[in-house]
Order: structure tokens, then C-alpha cells, then sequence
């Protein structure tokens, strides 16, 4: 059966999240508010939503010892160029935008920054300032050059696959507030879809943010379920189906899925956002 695949230590996972960084993240995010303060913008709430993400990551590897290297990871960031978010310790890889092993990630953060968090104290939520690890900063500037960071991902996961050629297959997380302002994206994503490991073909996922208080059209099934807008239904043709695992962990949280679910959602609000990629990133079995 496709996509069930062991994930450990020698035969390790593989997540690659392509961040939109184009001069329209600077607008608010619909529905996110700060007490006290104006809304933030799509690219401050996504750069927190993805480095909480990544912590959590490490988190889910740890073990007495340290973190293994259950997966490699890498972040991309789209807009004025594009161009890796976390670096490699070596040169030539970082140039190559190769993957990062989670363990190395988890080491060398960009900085700590102290934030307050709502933590559970003897059965009561109170506020708490705890050290958070910050591996990138937002960032919005120019156009959206999807098409490129496509390529980009393609390029990347191809070289992790000729050395994990049995493993689960690569995640590939793209997520946009517009429209692809280099060219027809869809090309670009099925040649990156058209990759594949013996377990099954690398599974590009898509997320789009709202800037207003829209519904948001989360695992649809079929195109008949996304509004009619021309890069709406290029996105969701862009998808990955979910595999199985990723159906049960869909179902899990409340959503409805059958073979046709793709990993797709339109009008993301910060909520929809972070349960979107809680699913994305819990492939088949950790060993």
C-alpha cells in the first residue's frame, strides 16, 4: 500500500514549506487579532505559525539522548526572490537549498525571543513568558513567484529522494495569499507531484490566506466545492490527494474525507491555517 512507509532514522521523512513573501502578506490577516493592537500581517502570522511549527517538530523527535533525525526539513520563502529561510551548516548545501536534518534545526536557531504563552498551571490556564525559538522573520516584498519556487522544490526534492529512494515520499507545503505572478503554476506543480520514492509520488499540499473574514473552503473533494475564481480551482488541480493516514488524522479533527480529499484550502483563516498543517505533517507510522 502507498504512503505507508516507517519513518525513522535511517529511513527519515521529509517536509518543504514554501512560504508566499510577496508585498500582499503586509496586509492583515482576516480574523487574527493582538490584544491592544492592529491586526498582524498574513506574513507575521505565517512566520509564527510555521516557527512554532518547527519547534513542535523537534519536539515530536526528542528523546532522552537528543533530537533524532526522524525528518529533514527545509523553508522557502518566495517574493522578491527565492531563496531557503533555514540554512544548512554547509555552503554548498545551503546554495543547493538542500533539506535540513531536523536535529541540526533544532541546534541553531536564528535567535530565542521571549513571548508569552497561555500554559496549563495546576489544571488553570495562565499566562507565561517562555523562550521561543525564531529560525526566520517575516518578510513581504514584490511579486509572487511561484513558479520558481516550484522549480525550486522540485530540484530540492529530487536530490533528497536519490538518497531516500525507499522512504515516505516528501510533504511539500505551499502557502499563498494570490495569484502565481511568474507564469501558469500548474505545470510546475505536477512535475513536482511526478517525483517519486517507492512508497508513492511527493505530495504538494496548497493553503491560501484571506485577508478578509471569509468561510474557508478546507479538503474539498472536488472542484465543484471552491469558488469559481480561475486561481482558486488551479490550486485546488495543483493538490495532492490525502493519503490515507493523513484521512484518518483529517477525520480525527472533526473534517469529512474520502479518496478524493485533496490537501487543499481556500480562504484561510489564522485558525484554518494551523490545522491545516497539524494534518499535513503527521505522515504514516514513526518508529
Amino acid at each position: 500500500m502507498p504512503y505507508s512507509a516507517e519513518i525513522s532514522r535511517s529511513a527519515p521523512g521529509a517536509f518543504l514549506f514554501l512560504l508566499d513573501q510577496s508585498a500582499s502578506m503586509q496586509d492583515t490577516f482576516g480574523g487574527a487579532e493582538e490584544k491592544g493592537d492592529a491586526a498582524p500581517s498574513k506574513a507575521r502570522v505565517l512566520a509564527d505559525v510555521v516557527n512554532k511549527l518547527l519547534q513542535n517538530l523537534a519536539l515530536r523527535c526528542a528523546k532522552e539522548e537528543g533530537v533524532r533525525d526522524y525528518f529533514s526539513v527545509g523553508v522557502v520563502g518566495y517574493g522578491d526572490r527565492v531563496q531557503p529561510l533555514v540554512q544548512p551548516s554547509s555552503e554548498e548545501h545551503a546554495a543547493a537549498g538542500d533539506l535540513v536534518p531536523i536535529s541540526h534545526l533544532a541546534e541553531r536557531p536564528l535567535r530565542l525571543e521571549e513571548r508569552l504563552e497561555t500554559v496549563e498551571q495546576n489544571g488553570e490556564p495562565t499566562e507565561k513568558r517562555v523562550k521561543t525559538p525564531i529560525w526566520f522573520e517575516p518578510h513581504a516584498k514584490n511579486g509572487t513567484p511561484m513558479c520558481q519556487a516550484l522549480d525550486f522544490a522540485a530540484q530540492t526534492v529530487r536530490r533528497w529522494i536519490d538518497v531516500h529512494p525507499e522512504a515516505f515520499p516528501p510533504i511539500v507545503v505551499n502557502v499563498t495569499d494570490g495569484e502565481a505572478t511568474d507564469g501558469d503554476p500548474l505545470r510546475q506543480a505536477q512535475q513536482l507531484r511526478s517525483f517519486a520514492t517507492g512508497d508513492g509520488e511527493v505530495l504538494l499540499f496548497n493553503v491560501h490566506l484571506s485577508e478578509a473574514e471569509a468561510t474557508p473552503v478546507e479538503l474539498p473533494a472536488s472542484v465543484a466545492e471552491v469558488p469559481e475564481e480561475d486561481y482558486a480551482r488551479q490550486l485546488f488541480q495543483m493538490s495532492s490527494r490525502l493519503p490515507f493516514s493523513m484521512r484518518q488524522a483529517a477525520e480525527q479533527e472533526g473534517y469529512e474525507a474520502n479518496m478524493d480529499t485533496r490537501g487543499f484550502i481556500f480562504n484561510a483563516d489564522p485558525g484554518a491555517l494551523v490545522r491545516f498543517l497539524e494534518i499535513g505533517t503527521r505522515p504514516s507510522n514513526l518508529r
